[in-house]
């Protein structure tokens, strides 16, 4: 397939092998920040072909993994609702909020659907006019515009009972939060590539001259990451701190001014809580007051609605951190998508957690650096 299969080419993949043993002279640690990169990483064994100086660390590139208790939560609260259909996609149905999940909720008689596209939830809500329509609306900036054009969509079509439960995150905030770290062993970033595809190169231009850190727009196949890691390390070793796009057959500089604008139009940015992280200031995506009345999480406080409010999720949240076993506790999920630790170095990866029972974020969703290693290790 073009653009595919030449770039897991086993001779192109074994010449970058090649190149990069040539250049390295010392340890660097590189850490990709998508967990389609991290799958990739995994199951095509590039750790094994590196030489020993080069260290890949695994950032938190799932937006399934990082979406928080809290937020999880307001689902399963939405979802008990009789005259709601909550829609998802199908990898959030087993991530777990501090009770439950949301296929054990529909087991007992939810209306939850899996789509495939928030258009369908769209669909939904004008077969369903006697329904209030919940998409659960999660992603990085790369889904961010679907889940508005959906949105627009309804409103296009007058389906005042369409709503979205966001989730939506935003990468740069997430890998400055790492390198502001003191226990920050990141050299280099691989920056995902679907994601400037839509923000462009912009923020992390700013990035790279703040924190002395390469940053290098990546594909997603084997020579692309490949490519990638090359390219980080010649910077690193020439002592070069900048943007560098590896991955222009998808990624222009500017990215996609359309959807940019649209997110611009219709988002705002906010303090984001990434699960097994903490708080991100000004990391998240909101809807702005002049939609809000499309905005799922104000049906819990509205009159007649059963739940919490947004601040006593947040306390019920913290209690149940605070309580949980022994094994949540001690899990190091957190570190491990900060870069500071590995999936080796829990004592519960593939024993207490696995993805039929996930303790933390990265085993969470099967994009995570955790089921990455668990599938393909």
């Amino acid at each position: 397939m073009k653009y595919i299969d030449e770039y897991k080419d086993k001779e192109q993949v074994q010449s970058l092998v090649r190149a990069i043993r040539q250049v390295v002279t010392r340890p660097w640690h590189i850490m990709e920040i998508c967990g389609g990169q991290t799958h990739a990483i995994a199951r095509y064994r590039l750790e094994e072909m590196l030489p020993e100086e080069v260290k890949l660390l695994h950032g938190p590139g799932c937006p399934v993994c990082v979406t928080p208790v809290g937020i999880i939560d307001r689902a399963l609260e939405l979802a008990k609702q009789p005259d709601v259909i909550l829609a998802s996609f199908g990898d959030m149905m087993r991530v777990p909020g501090s009770r439950e999940d949301l296929l054990q909720v529909k087991a007992r008689g939810a209306d939850i659907r899996m789509l495939y596209s928030p258009l369908d939830a769209v669909s939904l809500a004008a077969d369903h006019p006697d329904k209030r329509i919940v998409f659960f609306a999660i992603g990085f900036e790369t889904t961010a515009p679907v889940h508005i054009m959906a949105l627009k969509e309804a409103m296009r079509r007058k389906l005042e009972n369409f709503y979205l439960l966001t989730s939506l995150f935003t990468v740069p905030p997430a890998i400055e939060a790492i390198l502001s770290d003191p226990e920050s062993r990141v050299d280099g970033f691989l920056t995902a590539g679907h994601v400037c595809a839509i923000t462009g190169n912009g923020a992390y231009h700013l990035l790279a001259e703040k924190y002395k850190t390469p940053m290098v727009v990546t594909g997603f196949e084997p020579a692309d990451l490949l490519l990638g890691i090359y390219r980080c390390l010649l910077q690193l070793e020439a002592g070069i701190y900048k943007v560098e796009n590896a991955y222009k057959r998808a990624v222009p500089e500017e990215g996609n001014p359309a959807a940019r604008a649209l997110m611009e139009e219709m988002l705002e940015l906010c303090d984001q809580e990434w699960r097994g992280i903490g708080i991100v200031p000004q990391s998240g995506l909101r809807l702005k007051e002049t939609f809000a009345r499309h905005d799922a999480s104000r049906l819990l406080s509205a009159p007649g609605a059963v739940g919490k409010t947004g601040d006593e999720w947040a306390d019920q949240a913290r209690h149940d951190k605070k309580t949980s076993g022994a094994g949540k506790r001690q899990c190091i999920a957190g570190a491990i998508m900060r870069g500071t630790k590995q999936t080796k170095d829990c004592p519960f990866f593939g024993t207490l957690c696995t993805p039929d029972h996930p303790v933390g974020a990265p085993m969470v969703s099967s994009e995570g650096v955790c089921a990455a290693y668990y599938r393909y290790k």
